[in-house]
């Protein structure tokens, strides 16, 4: 059957950020060319200024892709959890995992911050990493209640730790030993900043 024409620019869209994203995470924004997206794709130039104004808001809508599938991860990881530690825990593994993906790490984590601004990132991001890592906060507060603890502020600061966290990471000359070291460091710090052990699953 013949597509529509909604149908066809979804899968035009869509094949654009598919291809747009595969090569910024290899070449980075800078060094990457509209033409060479268009190319990949099979498309013309005027179907990506149909979908996108030009290639930073390509770009943008490559990140907010990123971003909500880092998110995703996050949440099917954390979901499971019989309690809130436990989600918590398990959702920064999973947010680490997905940072050591080249596509989030390069386009995420370094390009966005520099292309969008700080300040478009963070919108970004709020609607999906934070909003994965507020909840797991907000959950592990009301299982362990502490007046002394901002929800928000506690989530920054965790934030900003994770996204350092994850460039330590990639720059670590030994990654599995990196790894098992920030995850023992980060169960060690959830512990003493909320109390107790960690549950059994």
């Amino acid at each position: 059957m013949a597509r529509t024409k909604v149908e066809q620019h979804a899968l035009t869209r869509a094949e654009l950020l598919r291809q747009a994203s595969r090569i910024f995470s290899t070449a980075g924004y800078a060094d990457t060319a509209t033409e060479d997206i268009v190319r990949q794709a099979g498309l013309t130039r005027g179907a990506l200024y149909y979908h996108f104004r030009d290639k930073q808001a390509l770009f943008e809508a490559v990140v907010e892709h990123v971003a909500r599938e880092i998110a995703d991860k996050i949440d099917a990881a954390a979901t499971p959890a019989k309690s809130a530690f436990d989600g918590l825990v398990l959702g920064t593994h999973a947010f680490l995992d997905a940072c050591l993906e080249p596509a989030a790490r390069r386009i995420y984590l370094i390009d966005a911050p520099a292309v969008l601004g700080w300040h478009r990132w963070r919108e970004i991001d709020g609607r999906h990493g934070m909003r994965t890592l507020r909840a797991g906060v907000a959950a592990m507060l009301a299982e362990r209640p502490d007046r002394a603890l901002s929800p928000e502020i506690l989530t920054y600061l965790l934030s900003g730790a994770l996204n350092e966290a994850a460039m330590w990471l990639h720059e670590a000359r030994d990654e599995t030993t990196a790894r098992r070291e920030i995850d023992r460091m980060l169960l060690l710090l959830f512990e003493r900043l909320f109390g107790g052990r960690r549950r059994t699953r």
